[in-house]
């Protein structure tokens, strides 16, 4: 039994439910017809450490993942670096435009929270230096 527990803990972890979009712009649409927060990230996924302990320890996080499901639709523009993990064109070319609306000077990882509209309402450069709690918490504050 508790092995079959650790499965699905583990299964839910690395699976979260809230899925990451790729489309800014289907994420502005859904932002609006569900009345949401848009979360961006710019990350380089398989090269960026802090990027990967960002993911790790905050968005996959159970308390994250709760509060993204009812407020927020996520957006991931990423740079990967490594050939097997290149992107498509268009995703790369959207990244890239992203990139300069909202990450002029390239910092990686980037968060940012943006309202329906696409415009900025909190920012945070580098790796959250709080606890889960403390960054779902401010997340939760921003009006």
């Amino acid at each position: 039994m508790l092995n079959l527990i650790l499965f699905f803990t583990h299964f839910l972890v690395n699976n979260p439910s809230q899925t990451w979009l790729t489309d800014f712009n289907k994420a502005k649409i859904q932002a609006i017809s569900e009345h949401k927060y848009i979360l961006l990230s710019f990350s380089g996924s398989d090269w960026c450490i802090p990027c990967m302990k960002m993911k790790r320890d905050y968005f996959n996080s159970s308390e994250f993942l709760s509060y993204a499901e009812k407020h927020l639709i996520l957006v991931n523009a990423d740079f990967p670096r490594k050939k097997k993990n290149k992107l498509s064109a268009e995703v790369q070319k959207q990244n890239e435009f992203l990139a300069s609306q909202f990450n002029k000077s390239a910092i990686f990882p980037m968060t940012l929270l943006l309202n329906e509209k696409g415009e900025i309402l909190k920012s945070w450069e580098g790796l959250v230096k709080m606890s889960q709690r403390d960054f779902v918490k401010e997340l939760s504050q921003i009006k």
